[in-house]
């Protein structure tokens, strides 16, 4: 694939974990592990949020929107990094690999803003109490999350069309599925115009929204500060803290990874991270959540004890 005219006939081949060969069974047994955990986790968040009623609030609704995206972020990779694992196939053609890229950074890039939009819902619970069911109307939270998917994916076509407009040599990606810095790493002309274009993009969805929600947590500390209360204090740190953590997992893989210059980025490094913020994370979200909110456990509680007494 030594020029443009050639890629779009072309396949890549991910070289995923084969520098590992002996660790590659090791890797393949954990991640399906992982991967089973975060099926489970977030299929169990989506079903109590809705079955029970007491999770029928903007909080849970935004919480089940996280866990299904989680669902297909993670998809949209792990089955490929199996499969190259387990030696099967390691190459994945020119299409597979633009509609790749493009379902990943718009689920990424989802992600990034339905953040944002919990981060204001939070804000809105612990600053404004007494008008929080007006300003988080039904109709306020759909449009919110709409919102979230449909930036999300027009942020992703962007990004995705101008990195596939570029001329690409060599067909050989270090990673174990098509990412944007790895992809980057092929241009095989001067693009600093166009990468120009997209770190910008990036910039947009990745740093605004970050500094947006710390934003908002500014304001939240200052509102807890204020209530002299000890319980209530702890309570309105327990509200938040759960999203604080997760907000903080990912947002600070994304920033290494798409953040960095194109010459800092370590293609070793990077496929290390990527399994953190495709596995590890989507993961853990619903044990963050799970173990720290009260209403999520008592919700899981009734479910189980509903299943029991119908046995």
């Amino acid at each position: 694939m030594g020029n443009s005219n050639s890629t779009s006939q072309a396949s890549f081949i991910l070289v995923g974990f084969s520098d590992w060969p002996q660790l590659q069974g090791f890797f393949f047994v954990i991640i399906l592990v992982f991967y089973s955990l975060t099926v489970f986790g977030n299929t169990t968040i989506i079903a109590l949020a809705r079955l029970d009623v007491r999770l029928h609030t903007p909080m849970y609704f935004f919480l089940s929107n996280l866990s299904f995206l989680d669902l297909c972020y993670t998809t949209s990779t792990v089955p490929q990094l199996l499969i190259n694992l387990h030696g099967l196939d390691r190459t994945i053609s020119y299409g597979g690999c633009v509609a790749q890229l493009y379902i990943f950074l718009a689920l990424g890039s989802t992600e990034c803003v339905l953040l944002v939009v919990m981060a204001f819902d939070r804000y809105a619970a612990v600053c404004r109490p007494l008008h929080y069911t007006i300003i988080m109307h039904p109709l306020l939270c759909q449009g919110l999350a709409i919102a979230s998917w449909v930036g999300g994916f027009i942020n992703s076509l962007i990004q995705t069309s101008l990195m596939m407009a570029m001329p690409l040599c060599g067909h050989q990606l270090n990673h174990f599925f098509c990412e944007m810095p790895v992809l980057l790493k092929l241009a095989c002309e001067d693009t600093g115009g166009t990468e120009a274009k997209m770190f910008v993009a990036r910039v947009v969805i990745v740093a605004v929204p970050a500094i947006l929600i710390l934003g908002s947590y500014a304001q939240i500390a200052r509102a807890v500060l204020k209530i002299k209360s000890m319980a209530g204090r702890r309570k309105a740190f327990g509200t938040c803290g759960s999203h604080l953590l997760v907000v903080s997992l990912f947002y600070g893989s994304a920033i290494y990874t798409y953040l960095q210059p194109k010459g800092n980025y370590s293609e070793s490094e990077g496929k290390f991270v990527a399994l953190f913020y495709t596995i590890i994370t989507p993961m853990l979200n619903p044990l963050i959540y799970t173990l720290r909110n009260k209403d999520v456990k008592g919700a899981l509680w009734k479910v189980l004890g509903r299943a029991t007494d119908s046995e």
